[in-house]
């Protein structure tokens, strides 16, 4: 059994069982994945994969078990590699956060650029997508720690650390009627239509429960995986966007408004999530404190060693 043969076969189930998509990314050929995968199946006696031909449609229920212990397996050997890393190239090395574009392009411009500064010789990648998107990269090894608001409460695997509250606000086209509006109400808000973030993503459902909990039914007439497509359409007449507080930039948003909307949703808290039992390297926890200066190397080693909590009564595990 080789680590490149569970490597095959975690890249297949990731890539939906498409052999061609799985060789692209792992920069080999589609026959050599067939011939490893069937090579590691005739040594364990069993099939992984469920076959129609030569075209795989499932795994089969030890090659479910089997691809678990297969990731499990991967990731501890990255482990292995960053210790002894560690050991022998303390200043350099890789560092993958992936979070999203609120994230990104708002808060981590500081943080980022102090860390350049304090490691220069580690390579740094910043790589965006939905919340789940990124809970899953950390979850596969694919990024060292994810940055985000929603879904990272979902997973067992993940260890969630909590860094900063915040809350949104309403931005609209200077002159805008709404504007006249003392204090604003979701009432006032419902009256007109909203731009705001695509469901997955910044705090979204906060948003809908505190509709919900009035009776209004807000127009959305679009929705937008970043502030800065939503700023674009709000400043066109489109509608009202309801964007995160810290995406508003007076300076940059000349044409547009914003007002306080945090007493009309529920705060939302943006965390650091990092794979349990994982071992981080030196420059990594360094990030983390730049980040958010109470996460210590010694309260995320201990909250990295710490058992899942057991689930809420009535609610199912993650």
């Amino acid at each position: 059994m080789k680590l490149q043969q569970l490597r095959y076969v975690c890249e297949v189930v990731r890539s939906d069982l498409n052999l061609s998509k799985a060789a692209l990314m792992l920069h080999t050929s589609q026959p050599g994945i067939s011939k490893q995968i069937i090579q590691l199946e005739d040594e364990l006696g069993v099939k992984i994969f469920v076959r129609a031909g030569k075209r795989l449609t499932g795994l089969t229920e030890p090659g479910q078990q089997i691809f678990e212990i297969a990731q499990r397996i991967l990731l501890e050997a990255r482990n292995l590699k960053e210790v002894t890393s560690e050991f022998h190239e303390e200043t350099t090395g890789q560092l993958v956060i992936a979070t999203t574009h609120t994230q990104a392009r708002y808060v981590l411009p500081p943080v980022v650029q102090r860390f350049r500064e304090a490691w220069p010789q580690v390579r740094l990648a910043l790589r965006q997508g939905s919340p789940t998107q990124i809970a899953q990269m950390v979850l596969q090894g694919e990024a060292d720690l994810a940055i985000a608001t929603e879904a990272l409460d979902q997973y067992d695997a993940l260890v969630m650390l909590p860094v900063y509250e915040w809350n949104r606000c309403a931005v609209m086209p200077a002159g805008h009627p709404l504007l006249e509006t003392r204090r604003l109400t979701l009432k006032a808000l419902a009256r007109w239509p909203i731009i705001t973030y695509d469901f997955a993503f910044t705090g979204r459902s906060r948003m809908n429960r505190a509709f919900e909990a009035e009776g209004l039914v807000p127009d959305i007439v679009l929705t937008a995986i970043d502030a800065d497509v939503i700023k674009t359409y709000v400043s066109l007449g489109m509608g009202v966007g309801i964007i995160a507080h810290m995406a508003f930039e007076p300076d940059r948003d000349t044409g547009l408004r914003a007002m306080d909307a945090s007493h009309l949703f529920e705060p939302s808290v943006t965390r650091i999530g990092l794979r349990r039992n994982a071992y981080l390297r030196g420059f990594v926890h360094a990030f983390v404190e730049m980040f958010a200066p109470h996460l210590t190397r010694a309260a995320v080693e201990t909250a990295l060693a710490a058992p899942p909590a057991p689930p809420r009564p009535g609610t199912a595990a993650a």
